[in-house]
């Protein structure tokens, strides 16, 4: 089977219950982004790109779904997602566990707010 070269047919890829999951952690970044974001594959997995640089990746694995990179936040943000830390700049979701799409989202507008200010901080 050919990689995928657009994020509909990466998720169309796996099996129904991690293709809705993936599905539905697209839609959470989408919209929690703000802006009309453009989607890729990057790596080899689904990418969202935020202001021509990429923001968020997110990928289907054997036994879990991974989100990266997600940076250290500001508490409590931090407190909450720290259980699903996998490494540095990495959260992995196991499928055997309800996602928790709305911590999705607040990380995702987090990771906005820190491109905003820095970009702010760079004019």
């Amino acid at each position: 089977m050919a990689p995928a070269t657009t994020v509909d047919e990466y998720i169309a890829g796996f099996p129904p219950e991690v293709a809705e999951r993936l599905q539905r952690i697209r839609e959470v970044i989408i919209a929690n982004v703000g802006a009309p974001p453009e989607e890729k594959i990057r790596y080899g997995i689904a990418a969202v790109m935020l202001g021509g640089r990429y923001a968020l990746h997110y990928a289907g694995w054997k036994k879990h779904i991974g989100l990266y990179p997600v940076p250290r936040l500001a508490e409590p943000l931090e407190s909450q997602i720290a259980p699903y830390r996998a490494e540095k700049d990495s959260v992995t979701f196991p499928h055997s566990t309800p996602i928790p799409y709305d911590l999705i989202g607040e990380v995702t507008r987090a990771i906005v707010a820190r491109r905003a200010a820095a970009q702010a901080g760079s004019d």
